[in-house]
């Protein structure tokens, strides 16, 4: 029996989150309501709980990075059924534009995503449309499940890169999904894989998951000791996942001629670089963009969990209540050596994972 209301989480306005009762969302036929099981913290949450993003969405049930079990289906639904156990991909497009029709979602005009522009997934309840849904294999557990949405970001940014065998592959930022472009890196044949960072045991957790190199921005210089592990050229490939002018600025110092930049960190939007169209030019440089996975990224990403090609368990930290959510992403920002840290509703005190 579905209740009519449901605890959430609600971010009312800057600095402020509120647990409180609301309504169960109302499904279409086309939609699914989902039982959440599980939602990672993303620096995106901590981000809209301050105010810097999404700040024209609030009040706002935020949480983009789910698993759970299907309770209810619209009449239109054939692909998923009642106590299927799921994922969704959280980005929304209009379907119809230019952009749409051409396959770029990411770039629509009226793009939304779930959890970040309308409500999401940190209550007990969720709504997605039934074709974003995607069907968790028996061997993927729901805290695997709950992080299919940053492997897909880090399978979308991979394909934009194109990475070729024997490349040598470059990653500013030890954080969850710097780490994550390190394994697909890895997948892809890139070598060696050189990660850049500055907090201990995350990097301590990098290496355990087989990294070829660490380099530790506290003690060296990164741009220097890149280049030494590749011939003194500089990576092939860079991913700027930090989201500072100064790691970009790093990022690109660090790219080969003809070599190639992964724009992925978010900075904030009035950020700026500094850059040298002479270095693009005669260096025969180039850099893509990307900010989420999308469309096939999501089976891939599921695909990869289920034969074991990546196993993202070592980068979890703790499992917390909902009632928690507030604290638990003071504690994420405060206590750099936590990586992903899950939110569940059906669970009442903090467990280390």
């Amino acid at each position: 029996m579905i209740p009519q209301t449901m605890r959430a989480a609600v971010v009312e306005k800057p600095g402020e989150i509120k647990i409180k009762e609301v309504p169960v969302p109302r499904i279409n036929p086309s939609e699914v309501l989902i039982k959440v099981k599980f939602c990672g913290i993303c620096g995106t949450d901590y981000s809209i709980y301050i105010g810097k993003y999404s700040k024209d969405c609030l009040p706002l049930i935020p949480g983009h990075e789910f698993s759970g079990e299907v309770v209810a289906v619209g009449q239109d639904v054939s692909t998923v059924k009642v106590g299927d156990r799921v994922t969704a991909d959280i980005n929304l497009g209009c379907g119809v534009c230019f952009y749409c029709s051409r396959g770029q979602k990411l770039t629509c005009p009226e793009f939304r995503q779930l959890g970040i522009h309308i409500d999401g997934a940190f209550a007990e309840y969720v709504k997605a449309p039934a074709q974003q849904v995607h069907k968790l294999p028996d061997n993927v557990s729901y805290e695997v499940g709950a992080f299919v949405e940053p492997i897909s970001c880090a399978i979308h940014a991979a394909k934009a890169m194109n990475v070729t065998l024997g490349s040598s592959v470059a990653v500013l930022g030890d954080g969850t999904l710097g780490i994550l472009h390190t394994q697909i890196a890895k997948l892809q044949g890139a070598a060696p894989v050189i990660l850049v960072g500055k907090h201990r045991k995350r990097m301590e957790a990098a290496q355990k998951m087989g990294l070829d190199y660490v380099v530790d921005i506290n003690s060296e210089s990164p741009v220097t000791r890149v280049k030494d592990l590749t011939g003194g050229r500089g990576a092939d490939f860079v991913i700027e996942s930090v989201g500072t002018s100064a790691t970009y600025e790093m990022a690109l110092a660090m790219t080969r001629p003809g070599g190639r930049l992964a724009a992925f960190g978010i900075t904030n939007e009035e950020d700026t670089m500094k850059l040298r169209p002479f270095d693009f030019v005669l260096g025969e440089r180039s850099m893509v963009g990307s900010c989420a996975g999308v469309g096939n990224d999501w089976p891939d990403a599921i695909t990869l969990l289920q034969f074991g090609r990546i196993n993202p368990v070592p980068l979890f930290s703790l499992k917390v209540p909902l009632e928690d959510l507030e604290k638990a992403l003071l504690e994420g920002k405060e206590n750099r050596e936590l990586l992903k840290i899950f939110v569940s509703p059906e669970i009442t005190e903090w467990q280390k994972l």
